[in-house]
């Protein structure tokens, strides 16, 4: 079964507000980003306000190549907005407007026809926030092929339950090495890495884990392989997208049927690049990302 949409991201969509600019953000919408970059075609199943800031988006993201015709409109919330701060230490403080019209996202029929047909089915821990959008989710993890779990923690908006029960329904899961920590000390006291991982995979019958860990590379446990790389060597100008690009370069390979270590270099190779641009979602071509790869040796063990 082929499929016009081989990934199909279901998520917030936003508009983060700095004190000079607008930009568009939410990692759905990054991810979606990133993967049409890559050459790979994404569908996006999120929720606008019938607000000027809603059309704003649309008309940005159509301009990308990528489609809206998944989006739903909501009459009585806003778009999504994300408010950000600095504090007194130069650390960045974020909330997250809620309730956002992407909190309401309700069930068609023909979101399940959509993700019935790709390959993967992206999303992250955020859009669970709201029952609404978290029973949507919920029915269409059920129609999904391999449903890929990016799990972002954003507190106050998650809880362990919630986190427990979507551990429980997924093929591959991604997080960063802090969440890695935060999660398993629910349930023990390993303070391995190795250890930590397994057991996410043992307990939730989890195929493919992947841990991120910033500039020093990433592990990825699948199956009963382990694989980890180093990372690049780069100018970091803008850490906010990296995770994003990261996760799209490691499914297009996975799309292209390239082996797990081949994936997590090109994966590493994919973030890295993004993070030496300033924004989210530069303008830049898949070309650099296999520059980089050659002329900025890691390894792969």
């Amino acid at each position: 079964m082929s499929s016009t949409y081989p990934v199909v991201c279901f998520g917030e969509v936003l508009w983060e507000v700095l004190p000079d600019k607008f930009i568009s953000g939410g990692a759905s919408v990054n991810g979606a980003f990133h993967l049409k970059k890559l050459g790979i075609n994404p569908a996006l199943i999120t929720k606008i306000g019938m607000d000027k800031a809603g059309k704003e988006l649309v008309n940005l993201l159509a301009a990308h190549g990528l489609t809206t015709d998944y989006f739903q409109a909501d009459c009585d919330h806003p778009t999504g907005k994300l408010h950000t701060q600095t504090n007194e230490y130069d650390e960045a403080l974020f909330d997250i407007a809620f309730p956002s019209a992407w909190d309401f996202i309700h069930w068609e029929d023909a979101f399940a026809r959509l993700v019935s047909c790709a390959e993967f089915f992206v999303f992250g821990s955020l859009i669970t926030r709201c029952q609404q959008s978290r029973e949507t989710l919920y029915r269409l993890i059920e129609t999904a092929r391999v449903k890929v779990l990016d799990i972002n923690l954003h507190a106050p908006y998650f809880n362990r339950r919630i986190v427990e029960e979507l551990f429980g329904k997924i093929n591959i899961l991604k997080l960063n090495l802090a969440e890695l920590e935060l999660i398993t000390g629910w349930f023990s006291h390993f303070t391995d890495e190795t250890d930590r991982i397994k057991l996410l995979q043992d307990r939730f019958c989890i195929e493919t884990v992947i841990v991120t860990k910033g500039s020093k590379g990433a592990v990825l446990n699948t199956g009963a392989a382990c694989f980890r790389h180093n990372g690049y060597r780069i100018e970091v100008a803008d850490a906010t997208g990296s995770s994003d690009a990261f996760l799209a370069g490691f499914l297009s390979k996975l799309i292209d049927r390239s082996p797990p270590e081949s994936a997590l270099e090109y994966a590493c190779a994919a973030g890295a690049l993004v993070a030496s641009y300033p924004g989210a979602c530069p303008d830049y071509r898949p070309d650099e990302i296999i520059r980089l790869m050659h002329t900025n040796q890691a390894t792969t063990i």
